[in-house]
Order: C-alpha cells, then sequence, then structure tokens
C-alpha cells in the first residue's frame, strides 16, 4: 500500500515546492529592482534640503541625479553579458551588496564630492542589479501564461515604485532629514541580499572565456556613459560641446558595432537586431519613458511651483499612480495579455497614456488637483499598467535563452536612455518658454504653468510618435487579423 501511495506523494510535492521556490524567487528579485528604482526617483522632492545642507549650486545640484544615472544607463549592457558569463545570482547578489554599501556612504555623505562618489557607486550597484532580473525571470517562467502573470508582479512593483519614490522621498525628508532617504536602502537591502542567496538557484554561468570582449566593453560602455551625460547635460554644456560630444558618442558606438561583426566573441551579439520585437519594442519603450518620465518630474514641479504644495503633499498626490499601478497589473495584464494579445493591450495602453498627456497639457495656473491633475494622473496610471507588461513581454520574447541577460540589460538600457531624454528635453523646452516669458514681462507663476504646458504637449506628441510605432512593427503573426 505504501509502496503505491509514497510515489503519488511526491509527484504531488514536487511540482508545489516548485511553484513556492520560482515565486519566492521572483519576490526577492522585485524588492531588488524596487530598491533601485526608488533611489532614481526618491531624491527629487529631497533636492532642495540636499542643496541647502551641502551647499550645491543650481548646476551643481544636478549632478546628485548625473552621478547615479550615468554609471546605471552605461553599465547596463555589461553587467547584462557578464551576468550570461559568471551567472545571473552572482550579477544580482553582487549588485545589491554593492549598492546597499553605496546607499549607507550617501546617507553619511558631509560633503558635496562624498554624496556624488556614492551616487556613482550607487548607479554601478543598480546596473549590477537590474540588467540581470529580467532574464531570470523569463528563465523562471518559461511557460506563456504564467510568465504573463509574473511579467505583470514585476512590472507593477517597478512602476509602482517609480511614484512611490516621490511619495517616500517628501515624507521621509520632512519627517527625519534627507540622509534617511538613502540610509533606509541599509535594512531592505541586507534582507533581500539574504533572500536572494537562500532563494535564488545558483547558475554556472558560460564561462568569461567565452564571450568577454573586454575592448568591445570599454567601447560600450565608454558610448552609453557619455551618451546618457550629453542628454542630460545638453543644457549646461552649450550647442558647439554638445555637438563635439555627440560625435564622440556616435564614433564609440560606430567601433563598437565594427568590432561586434567582426570579433570572435562579441559582447553584443548583434544577430539580437534581427529581432523586429526586441528592436521595436526598445524603440518604443524609449518613446514611451520619454513621456512617463518627463510627466513625472515636470508634475513635481508644477504642483510645487504653481499650486504650491510643500514636499510631502506633492509626494501624497503621485499616490493614486503606484495604487491604480498595482492593482491593474496584478489583478487585469496578465489575464488581459492572455485574452487580448500583448500587442492589442499595449495599444490600448499607449492610447490611455497619449489622451492623459492631452489633458494634462491644459494644466492651467489656478489648477484644481481633483480636476485638472488626477484625472490625467490615473489615465497615465491605466496605459502604463497595460503598456509596460506587454512591451516586456513582447521584448523579451524576441531573445534566444542564452542570450536572457543581455537582452534584459539591452531593454533596461533604453529604459535609461528614453528616461534621460525625456527629462532633457522637456525640462529644458519648459525652462527656455518660461524664461522667454518671463522676458517679455509675463507673471513668474503664470509664465512657469506655461513652460510646463508647453512640455506636457511635446511629451503628447512624443506618445503619439511611439503608438504610431508600436502599431507598426510590433504585431505578431498569431494577432494578426
Amino acid at each position: 500500500m505504501s509502496s503505491l501511495t509514497e510515489p503519488v506523494t511526491e509527484t504531488v510535492k514536487r511540482p508545489l515546492e516548485r511553484t513556492y521556490s520560482r515565486w519566492a524567487a521572483l519576490v526577492v528579485l522585485c524588492a531588488g529592482t524596487l530598491m533601485t528604482i526608488l533611489d532614481g526617483n526618491i531624491v527629487t522632492v529631497a533636492m532642495p534640503a540636499i542643496q541647502s545642507d551641502l551647499g550645491f549650486s543650481g548646476p551643481g545640484l544636478a549632478w546628485v541625479v548625473n552621478a547615479y544615472l550615468i554609471p546605471f544607463g552605461g553599465l547596463l549592457l555589461l553587467a547584462g553579458r557578464l551576468g550570461d558569463l559568471v551567472g545571473r545570482k552572482r550579477m544580482f547578489t553582487a549588485g545589491l551588496a554593492v549598492f546597499t554599501v553605496a546607499s549607507v556612504l550617501c546617507g553619511v555623505a558631509t560633503s558635496q564630492g562624498m554624496l556624488i562618489a556614492a551616487r556613482a557607486l550607487q548607479g554601478v550597484g543598480g546596473a549590477m542589479t537590474s540588467a540581470v532580473v529580467l532574464g531570470m525571470l523569463v528563465a523562471l517562467f518559461p511557460e506563456p501564461r504564467e510568465q504573463a502573470r509574473a511579467i505583470a508582479v514585476f512590472s507593477a512593483v517597478g512602476a509602482a515604485g517609480g511614484a512611490l519614490g516621490t511619495f517616500l522621498g517628501g515624507a521621509l525628508t520632512q519627517a527625519l532629514g534627507w540622509h534617511w532617504i538613502f540610509l533606509i536602502n541599509l535594512p531592505i537591502g541586507v534582507v533581500a541580499w539574504l533572500a536572494a542567496v537562500r532563494v535564488l538557484a545558483p547558475e554556472r554561468g558560460a564561462g568569461l572565456g567565452k564571450g568577454a570582449d573586454y575592448p568591445g566593453a570599454a567601447l560600450v560602455t565608454g558610448a552609453l556613459m557619455l551618451l546618457v551625460y550629453v542628454i542630460i547635460g545638453a543644457g549646461d554644456l552649450g550647442p558647439t560641446a554638445t555637438l563635439l560630444l555627440a560625435g564622440l558618442t556616435a564614433a564609440l558606438f560606430t567601433a563598437f558595432l565594427v568590432r561586434q561583426a567582426r570579433t570572435e566573441r562579441p559582447l553584443l551579439r548583434l544577430r539580437l537586431f534581427r529581432s523586429r520585437l526586441l528592436t521595436g519594442a526598445n524603440a518604443v519603450q524609449v518613446l514611451m519613458i520619454a513621456t512617463m518620465y518627463g510627466f513625472q518630474f515636470i508634475g513635481a514641479l508644477y504642483l510645487q511651483r504653481v499650486l504650491g504644495y510643500d514636499e510631502l503633499t506633492t509626494g501624497t498626490a503621485f499616490l493614486p499612480a503606484p495604487i491604480a499601478i498595482g492593482v491593474l497589473m496584478l489583478g487585469l495584464s496578465a489575464r488581459t495579455i492572455g485574452r487580448f494579445g500583448a500587442y492589442r493591450v499595449l495599444l490600448a495602453g499607449l492610447v490611455l497614456i497619449t489622451v492623459g498627456m492631452a489633458l494634462l497639457s491644459r494644466a492651467p495656473v489656478g489648477g484644481s488637483y481633483l480636476t485638472d491633475v488626477l484625472p490625467p494622473l490615473l489615465l497615465l496610471a491605466a496605459g502604463f499598467a497595460a503598456a509596460m507588461p506587454a512591451l516586456t513581454g513582447l521584448a523579451m520574447s524576441g531573445a534566444h535563452e542564452e542570450d536572457g541577460g543581455l537582452a534584459s540589460g539591452l531593454f533596461n538600457t533604453t529604459q535609461v536612455v528614453g528616461g534621460s531624454l525625456g527629462l532633457a528635453v522637456l525640462s529644458t523646452l519648459a525652462a527656455s518658454h518660461t524664461d522667454g516669458l518671463l522676458t517679455a514681462g509675463t507673471e513668474p507663476v503664470a509664465a512657469t504653468a506655461e513652460g510646463y504646458q508647453l512640455a506636457f504637449r511635446v511629451a503628447t506628441v512624443i506618445a503619439v510618435g511611439a503608438l504610431g510605432l508600436a502599431a507598426a512593427v510590433l504585431r505578431t503573426r498569431t494577432e494578426r487579423p
């Protein structure tokens, strides 16, 4: 009797154990991702306090953000490839350790130089952690329906974390001081690292001898860092310096592509770009994230400088966005994608984003949060909740399993580039238009509001571009009429 029942018991238990371990691993991956995403946004509301305490000038203060974004964006591709070679678990846990230590250094910083250096180290750790997550997630959940659910959870955490960072930045700065926006990462990072060591399955990786193109890595890392620097610093560099650095960036990228086409063991297999889905999804993401980042930063400035909100109130005003994103992604996203397909869900999401930005471009001087901000905020949240998991699934479906880490790094890289591009372009347009109106004698608050309206109108045009590109290139065979 027991000999007949024991095998049955084992076959029932094993799948349950595997399911538990995979979903536990997903929680760990989301925790690590949440920490890095929060830190990309949490400093926004705390910037005035940091400036006052450490004596930053206006242009110098921007480096509190830039010092994080440049290594983060520049190293994602390299970190993704190294994750394929040394093992993604090793790369993820090492990144968590670096990020946590750097966060403590930020929290105890007493000078401008120390804070900027620690923020750069945070960017390195963030790149190591973020670059391999999508590759690990796709490997953990190969079955399409489960993969859609896992991507929905991961995307919800990432999207909600961006908006939640604004709230936490305001709350912690106002209650405890700006140092705590960084020190809060210490307990989170330690717990996430211990859980990652215990829960994530070990991987051997292909080995550093298989595909470690270090000259190519130097070229692409330098090119990506320079690209992010040119994008976020274009307003301060001047036209001549910007053109020269843009030319140097193009030269580095060209040299990298030539090397990848000729070397025996390339860092980036150019065959990746033969995938219409992978290439198209990354291009759409640049435009979509440019729109959303522009809204997040310009929207926070509109609430503070036009409506007169303080840090905590500004952060609280953004809270409906992460709540809506979390509810929609976790409750509807996977099932909606399973029923209608990623392509249709992506297009619907981009339509909502476009409409939300168009409504926001009407935000007036004497605006009301309930009528002028909250409705477009909820439309943008709903659109992003639909679009991001669908776009992620389309991008990763276009990569081979052995290129999962590289494809993940590439997807995260275009996200950073899109965010930096959107922030630089929209904030520069808003500032230039405002300055012109002030010179013409317009009242300061009215001039500021009109500058933000222009930025939102341009963001609407960018969203239309993302929608058109997605409609043209991302339709899959199973979704053709």
